[in-house]
């Protein structure tokens, strides 16, 4: 297992079903340590380590875990099964895989949770988003961290302005003004 950045305790736990979702999930890993939180990172099958995962999962919050992000391409029951076996808020992120039904088995399979065991879904591939989400959560309860959340969120409108402004500069017909 992959250990905590910063020589710190991780808070939050990156997990995928195979190294093969590593350059998806690794988004997530980056912004996480753009908000400055550490995590830890590891391949965890619902289907071929099942007892690796139930020891994962039941272990994360006494081992300090706050959220746990965890990715799985194909029949995606990582993310379901994780969230079943922890009190923790668990992040899914479906990922495209080779055998894949272009993403929508994994997506229906973390996206169709029963009630009682929810697991909060981001879009195909889209760990950075699962990175920024698991900051958020975090960054409720720690106002460092949340600053870092609120610092990116403006960055983000500060970019899509000077797009508007380098459009309009450029000679397009802009009636929108904030």
């Amino acid at each position: 297992m992959a250990k905590a950045t910063n020589n710190t305790a991780p808070q939050v736990g990156i997990i995928m079903g195979s190294d093969s979702d590593l350059p998806v999930m690794e988004a997530a890993a980056e912004m996480l340590r753009h908000f400055g939180i550490p995590y830890e990172l590891t391949v965890v099958s619902a289907h071929r380590t099942p007892m690796r995962m139930v020891e994962y999962a039941k272990a994360a919050r006494d081992r300090g875990l706050k959220v746990i992000i965890a990715g799985a391409g194909g029949a995606a029951h990582l993310p379901g099964m994780v969230a079943s076996l922890t009190p923790l808020p668990v992040i899914g992120v479906p990922v495209k895989s080779s055998n894949s039904i272009d993403g929508w088995d994994s997506i229906l399979s973390i996206l169709q949770m029963p009630n009682g065991i929810p697991v909060a879904t981001v879009a195909l591939n889209a760990a950075k988003n699962a990175g920024i989400l698991a900051g958020s959560m975090i960054g409720a309860f720690d106002a460092g961290i949340g600053d870092k959340v609120a610092a990116y969120k403006a960055g983000l409108e500060e970019e899509v302005l000077k797009k508007a402004s380098k459009l309009q500069d450029a000679g397009h017909p802009n009636q929108f003004d904030s």
